[in-house]
């Protein structure tokens, strides 16, 4: 890749300037694409924006940029979207920044200042070479300034069609992002949908974890219906299956469950009215784990009530430290208390139902 230093000032960097939102955000002439296909979407807080301009203000020097030039003379950023950014909305009065102790917008600057605000120069690198270098080049310069999320990564390595129609699904957009509307209430709250996370999550549940794999293979697909109508899928089993929304919903893994599960018979009815009751018992500490429990039937998702440690001591002194199975004696630590009666037989966490066994007595009976 050839890399030449250019000096581009601010005039000339917001001449031209448009924010088309999904259409696309251009500069310098209309000759600068500001968001291609494999940037991120303007994710800077309004602190970092105004610093941007502070320093400039300060005549400070910012971080080199890096263009690439493409085969017809225009440009698009490959590293300095955030920066370019915050210029560009300060100098269309978007936001304000404090100077000299008042909230200044660009069109509140001294003609001086706003002159010296648009004469500021930015020290960016040209840089021409084929696709592949491109994206290694952006690999390797994206280690400073605001980190790539793995999927924004991904979706700069796999840039191609089925990635620009899978975030017209998954990606958080001006109308809203069709994929969080459908499963809202199965999302973490923590999955980033500006950040490429539900994308990253769905692709997750379809391959099985192999997301590179899946996203080399799916590159040049015309879209990415596959993955949505498999999103779809998944929720639309979810909700068939488990009826109205809980808290408890939120943030399992969905897509697991219903590559496992799918082609199980189960009676909606039945499950539902299940749940209900499990979610009334007070020996489940998990209830999350009460969805995975009434397919597969395996109690250790429940996190079921232990006994506490002044019950296990009150047993264990009444036993006089012996094990109540092989009734050989043993420390306090050393042994565990155990229901006489299981749960799924409705047995409680009380002390009237606790037993003190050691270690290999309890393991053998429970087949631990």
């Amino acid at each position: 890749m050839e890399v030449k230093l250019h000096e581009i000032t601010v005039r000339q960097l917001v001449d031209g300037y448009e924010n088309r939102e999904d259409e696309g955000v251009v500069g310098f002439g209309g000759k600068l694409d500001i968001r291609p296909p494999y940037q991120r979407e303007f994710i800077y807080s309004a602190d970092k924006q105004k610093a941007v301009i502070d320093t400039i203000f300060k005549n400070f020097p910012l971080n080199i940029m890096y263009w690439v030039k493409r085969d017809d003379g225009t440009f698009e950023v490959m590293d300095g979207q955030q920066r370019t950014m915050s210029i560009c909305e300060y100098y269309c009065c978007n936001f304000s920044i404090e100077k000299d102790g008042y909230l200044k917008g660009y069109d509140n600057l001294t003609d001086k200042e706003q002159e010296d605000f648009l004469n500021y120069k930015l020290m960016v690198y040209f840089c021409e070479g084929d696709d592949y270098e491109k994206l290694q080049w952006f690999k390797t310069i994206n280690i400073a300034g605001e980190d790539l999320s793995d999927q924004e990564m991904r979706n700069a390595v796999y840039n191609g069609s089925w990635v620009n129609n899978a975030k017209v699904w998954f990606s958080k957009k001006v109308a809203g992002c069709p994929a969080y509307q459908i499963g809202s209430p199965y999302i973490a709250s923590s999955v980033k949908i500006n950040r490429q996370g539900l994308l990253e999550l769905a692709i997750k549940w379809i391959s099985k974890g192999n997301i590179n794999e899946y996203m080399k293979q799916h590159q040049h697909d015309k879209d990415a219906t596959e993955l949505w109508n498999y999103y779809k899928n998944v929720i639309e089993w979810a909700e068939n299956l488990f009826g109205k929304p809980r808290k408890e919903m939120k943030g399992l893994p969905w897509g697991e469950y219903y590559n496992e599960y799918k082609d199980q018979e189960f009676n909606p009815e039945a499950i539902q009215q299940r749940v209900d009751f499990l979610m009334q018992d007070e020996e489940i500490e998990s209830k999350k784990g009460i969805y995975l429990y009434v397919l597969d039937g395996k109690e250790k998702h429940l996190n079921l009530r232990q006994f506490p440690e002044n019950i296990k001591r009150t047993v264990y002194e009444k036993q006089e430290g012996k094990c109540f199975v092989c009734k050989k004696e043993f420390e306090f630590e050393d042994m565990e208390g155990d229901h006489w009666k299981p749960w799924h037989d409705g047995g409680k966490t009380e002390i009237d139902n606790c037993r003190m066994l050691c270690r290999d007595c309890n393991r053998e009976k429970s087949g631990k």
